[in-house]
């Protein structure tokens, strides 16, 4: 593939982005029909911080991080930076230094797939992080490859102006077509859980208000008494 750099790139409506980010990580992936998620390999540096912004999207060399370098001058206010490798890669490719320059320019986050140091650094400027791994070793400045393109993210495809959701939960990708009808999803959810919330502090049981003791029954799951369960003898569960 050429390498580029795209200068350009639709971001989505920034209350639309700021609304999906209070939501969370967890809410708007059930509210898309649990599709989005990067997976597991990607975790927070930090606890306690829920962020959302548009992807501006980078593709880099493996131990390389010339094209970070490149993505900053493209990063706006909002944003959050989402960095990936050609093929698997976790050298310390992002550190203090690129933070300074990203805060500055109102970037509320990275997501990559590869390491970061100045762990400690990040903390205390307070710019947030999710990453596959914390690793000191260093990168060089030397290959080419492309800023604001699809990239693949564990299991998702980030494309460039996607919002990025991210907190303690992990990171969620929403496309930028249809970020509003996930919003709404999300909002129309959060409703839900505020009354099922409510229903439950007044003593009311999840089996009942979900209407699942009749799937208990249908496979097979039985009520008895101990000493029922234990005069059967059959090691039955």
């Amino acid at each position: 593939m050429t390498a580029v750099i795209v200068t350009d790139i639709a971001r989505p409506d920034a209350a639309t982005v700021d609304a999906l980010g209070v939501h969370g990580v967890a809410t708007v992936h059930e509210a898309m029909g649990r599709t989005g998620l990067v997976g597991p390999g990607i975790r927070p540096i930090q606890d306690g911080v829920r962020i959302a912004g548009a992807a501006v999207t980078v593709l880099s060399h493996p131990g390389d991080n010339l094209m970070i370098h490149a993505a900053i001058e493209q990063c706006r206010a909002g944003d959050v930076l989402v960095v990936t490798t050609t093929s698997p890669s976790v050298d310390g490719a992002f550190g203090e230094l690129f933070a300074t320059a990203l805060h500055a320019r109102g970037v509320r986050g990275l997501v990559t797939t590869t390491g970061v140091r100045d762990v400690a650094e990040l903390r205390a400027l307070g710019f947030a992080v999710w990453s596959a791994a914390v690793f000191a070793q260093g990168t060089v400045k030397a290959t080419p490859g492309s800023v604001n393109v699809p990239i693949t993210v564990g299991a998702v495809t980030v494309a460039p102006g996607d919002v990025v959701v991210a907190d303690d939960d992990g990171v969620l990708r929403v496309p930028r077509v249809g970020a509003d009808q996930a919003l709404a999803a999300a909002d129309a959810r959060l409703a839900k859980e505020e009354a099922d919330r409510a229903a439950y502090r007044g003593g009311e049981l999840s089996l009942d208000r979900k209407g699942l003791r009749p799937l208990l029954s249908e496979l097979g799951i039985e009520y008895v008494t101990q000493a029922d369960y234990e005069a059967r003898g059959d090691g039955r569960a």
